[in-house]
């Protein structure tokens, strides 16, 4: 595998990050991978709940009770409108674990069930430092920041006459940016990046005309920032399931953005020791750039799999990603030495 698929893979995030999917909104991400992957030649087909389900490989016939669920997921951090306030500006609550001191004086899209778009911006409430002498020291949350509209609003019910109502959903502008030494930087490479991953992945498989003696499928799924994303629709036959999602970054971990990482254990226990064993296998026999690392805070797609009661082993990989939840960056070279552990893996 050269490094042309890495390269296709990082081009198809930037594309899909590009669309908004918070948590709950997600119909046009989904529509978008589910074309990508059927223009590849691939059967497709949408979950109940707005997953992609991709076959990427059918199998040989004695193996049909041997096969490979591969997740990534293209929900994204986010907002709500939890409140229209008296001065028309609105309160958000949360959409997964995003965190208001980091959004805020990001530009924002208010998504309105009447098929609008507004911009607005997430700030401190009382914003100007000339005018606010304890901007410094006041906390950040969504009780304390609020999103201004870039419309002529002073009242709730100017607001409303936008067509804006609690429930709304507010997505936070990705900054996507590929710079020439080869870093990726945008919000949400969690999990975008690694779905363009799998897409180049089965690219790959097409243009090899390569064919997996396992059965594999892919989930992209659309509910994982808020633990339920990987936690139905899984197919029969598949007796192991692996999330490809970001590779964490930081203090204590061997992983860089230039790496892939495979997680050995997370707050939620350890990944199947197995597993584990043969993704460091795939590693070496690829030649990637990898470590293996326990993250403290997360938790992944394939253990609410195994949280919906499914029997199977399981695993993690991805890319490194440092600045998770925020503005995150990554290496083409993570993406690369992530799919060659794919790659191998499928033993292809």
């Amino acid at each position: 595998m050269n490094q042309t698929y890495a390269t296709y893979a990082v081009e198809a995030a930037v594309k899909l990050l590009a669309i908004d999917s918070p948590t709950g909104y997600t119909q046009k991400a989904a529509a978008w991978v589910k074309n990508e992957f059927t223009s590849l030649g691939y059967k497709v087909d949408l979950t109940t709940k707005g997953g992609v389900m991709v076959t990427l490989a059918e199998g040989t016939p004695k193996n049909q009770n041997n096969g490979l669920l591969l997740a990534a997921h293209t929900d994204t951090l986010g907002g709500m409108v939890s409140e229209i306030k008296g001065n028309g500006r609105l309160r958000l609550t949360n959409l997964g674990g995003m965190k208001a001191d980091n959004g805020e004086t990001e530009n924002v899209r208010v998504h309105t069930r009447g098929g609008k778009t507004i911009e607005g911006t997430l700030q401190l409430c009382n914003a100007s430092v000339h005018v606010n002498g304890d901007y410094s020291t006041s906390p950040r949350n969504f009780n304390t920041t609020e999103v201004v509209l870039d419309e002529d609003v002073n009242s709730a019910d100017d607001a409303r006459a936008l067509g804006i109502e609690v429930g709304d959903i507010v997505a936070f502008e990705p900054r996507t940016r590929v710079t020439d030494s080869g870093y990726i930087k945008s919000r949400f490479l969690d999990d975008k990046l690694s779905v363009g991953i799998l897409l180049g992945l089965a690219k790959f498989l097409k243009d090899e005309h390569a064919t997996p003696d396992r059965p594999v499928y892919v989930h992209i799924t659309v509910y994982e920032e808020v633990g339920h994303g990987c936690a139905a629709s899984c197919p029969a036959g598949v007796t192991e399931g692996i999330s490809v999602d970001m590779g964490c970054v930081g203090a204590g971990l061997g992983c860089t953005e230039k790496k892939v990482s495979i997680c050995a254990k997370d707050s939620h226990g350890p990944y199947n020791y197995d597993v584990v064993g043969k993704l460091i296998d795939a590693a070496k026999a690829q030649g990637a750039d990898y470590a293996v690392d326990v993250y403290p805070f997360y938790g992944s797609d394939v253990e609410a799999t195994l949280s919906a009661g499914v029997d199977i082993r399981h695993g993690l990989i991805g890319p490194g990603v440092y600045a998770s939840h925020g503005y995150e960056r990554s290496h083409v070279e993570g993406v690369w030495n992530t799919l060659k552990v794919l790659k191998g893996y499928l033993g292809v």
